[in-house]
């Protein structure tokens, strides 16, 4: 067994493996970013070390950083948890180039699986069903233009690399195609480093399945069974379960089948998910991608098969083999887990970083919560908006359900908007309940509803940092003494609570009462584009520039029509909530 592993992540993914690490009896070495120098993952490690600015490229993805400070602190292995680093080859193979253990698979694996154009060309020699797409990458827009035109629309143009949703812009007629290969080039070049993209098919109104399956390096290969993350937002998952819902055993039993041949065609190990788009009605499955890592959503599937995922990777890294049999792996009841993010879903998923003052977790025998935050930290708008993730089980879908929204009912989050009470809504809406949903009911069927948003919270007249502490107590007691026995009082305050700073955060500020009447930043991040000059003539509701934060991109569009008669911001530049992005005349545009 690995005695030490570097954990090259944060957040709730950091604290979760930290915690793997513990029961293993494993040290575990946490690094940080300067946004991140007091976070619960540097809290918990047993020691942590400095990476460097807060900007991803200069902390979490300086591979070289990462590798050095392994190797300083002694590390025999590195998780890169998901994420970040967890799909790239050249992290990989530096890994184990500098001695060290990487738990995933090898990095000709990830190569081959995270590039989805070659992914899709392995699907195909193992018989996996594919929707119809471009052979290789989209880089002359003629030629994208035919090439959507043999495909057919709808389309979806996907980053080549990286996940989460992220990269991806469904296209449904021609004069959109060219916006839509920028912008998700765009945010796949902000996410991951790389801008390549690709064509496929779009298939509305159907299901996202995916298969959990598990490789060692003795050839033993199973799978965990399915999970169901058709509840998504901008092609990025809110809600997901485990068993897939509403799938017949023909069906099931052939997406089993497919991710195992799929995942042993290239001999993987470790943890990895195959992910399906599904037509339940028809009974057909198309191949969508493999991630090569753990998965968020890792932890419904250790609730119904009792199979720890992340103690399972770091076995396997170890040289152990499985130790469980296809025949072995059982499934008991139904679990469902929502994401918890740091976004306004009234606002249209809004990212909202801020200090949360006070986080109360529900307490219940059937519940489960990652998280990587406590009451006084900060959910900064440099990374990822999920902060958490609650967990239910039951012995059926149902009683599952019901677990779950007393749980995001329960839930307490105070000091920024979050994705809990519409979840909640979610988990009520009839076709979610009769499994009748699939990917586009977010968008297309579950608005947020107004009477359920909560009501904002007051501003806090305190702008210093208190700390609150127990009040004076007294205790007697007796000492034994040479003359005799004493009795003394013992007078004291309780531990003082985690300092907890009120009134916001440096940095954000109010959008003020110009917000609606001028074309200011919605939130704080970086422009990642700018779309206008002096002197356009715009439209009301033209996008006039594009902010990014938390790896997500938020136009801002013009509040009135007009013409631009300065621009006030530039492209990489790191804008507050509430800051005028372009100065637009009152005109009426011609």
């Amino acid at each position: 067994m690995l005695q030490s592993i570097l954990i090259s992540n944060r957040g709730e993914i950091a604290v979760r493996i930290i915690r793997a690490c513990r029961e293993l009896g494993i040290r575990s070495i946490a690094v940080y970013s300067d946004a991140d120098a007091e976070a619960l993952h540097v809290r918990l490690a047993d020691e942590a070390h400095r990476l460097g600015a807060a900007p991803v490229r200069e902390s979490y993805l300086d591979l070289e950083r990462i590798v050095a400070t392994a190797r300083a602190s002694g590390a025999e292995a590195i998780h890169p948890g998901y994420g970040l680093l967890s799909e790239s080859p050249a992290f990989a193979a530096a890994v184990r180039e500098a001695g060290l253990v990487f738990i995933g698979p090898s990095a000709d694996v990830i190569a081959t699986m995270g590039d989805k154009v070659a992914a899709r060309e392995v699907a195909q020699r193992s018989d996996v069903p594919l929707l119809p797409g471009s052979e290789g990458t989209i880089t002359d827009p003629d030629e994208a233009l035919r090439l959507a035109e043999a495909i057919g629309y709808p389309l979806v143009v996907k980053a080549c690399f990286g996940g989460g949703g992220r990269g991806m812009r469904v296209v449904s007629a021609p004069a959109g195609l060219h916006v839509a290969i920028e912008e998700a080039a765009r945010e796949a070049n902000a996410a991951f480093g790389r801008a390549e993209v690709y064509l496929e098919r779009y298939v509305s109104h159907a299901r996202h399945v995916e298969v959990q399956v598990l490789g060692d390096a003795h050839g033993n290969i199973i799978h965990l069974g399915d999970r169901d993350c058709s509840v998504q937002r901008r092609h990025q998952k809110l809600i997901e379960e485990a068993p897939a819902p509403g799938l017949s055993a023909t069906l099931r039993a052939a997406l089993a089948e497919a991710a195992v041949r799929l995942a042993r065609s290239v001999g993987y190990t470790s943890a990895g998910t195959v992910e399906f788009l599904v037509d339940p009605q028809h009974e057909r499955f198309y191949f969508l991608e493999m991630n090569t890592r753990l998965q968020v959503e890792h932890g419904v599937t250790e609730l119904v098969t009792g199979v720890d995922l992340v103690q399972s990777q770091i076995r396997i890294a170890a040289g152990e083999p499985l130790g469980l049999s296809q025949d072995e792996v059982r499934l008991f009841g139904h679990a469902i887990q929502a994401r918890i993010a740091a976004e306004d879903p009234w606002e249209g998923f809004r990212p909202a970083p801020g200090r949360i003052e006070t986080l109360g977790l529900p307490l219940d025998p059937w519940l489960r919560a990652d998280f990587g935050v406590e009451s006084g930290d900060v959910v900064p708008g440099y990374y990822d908006s999920m902060f958490g993730k609650l967990q239910a089980r039951g012995r059926d879908r149902e009683s599952a359900r019901r677990r779950l929204c007393v749980a995001l009912e329960t839930l307490k989050v105070e000091g920024l908007p979050t994705t809990a009470p519409y979840l909640a809504q979610v988990l009520k809406q009839p076709d979610f309940i009769e499994v009748a949903h699939d990917t586009g009911s977010v968008e297309r069927c579950w608005a947020p509803d107004p009477a359920l948003r909560p009501l904002p919270a007051e501003e806090p007249a305190q702008t210093e940092e208190s700390i609150s502490v127990e009040p004076v107590s007294e205790r007697r007691t007796l000492i034994a003494t040479t003359t005799g026995v004493l009795e003394i009082s013992v007078l004291g305050r309780g531990r003082p609570k985690r300092p907890v700073r009120k009134g916001g955060v440096p940095g954000v500020q109010s959008a003020g009462a110009r917000a609606g009447s001028e074309p200011v930043a919605p939130m704080d991040g970086a422009v990642a584009a700018v779309l206008v000059e002096v002197g356009d003539t715009v439209e009301k509701g033209a996008v006039l520039a594009v902010l990014e934060a938390m790896k997500m991109e938020v136009p801002v569009t013009a509040p009135r029509a007009g013409v631009i008669e300065q621009v006030l911001v530039a492209r990489g530049q790191v804008v507050t909530r509430g800051s005028l992005m372009v100065a637009l005349s009152a005109a009426e545009a011609a």
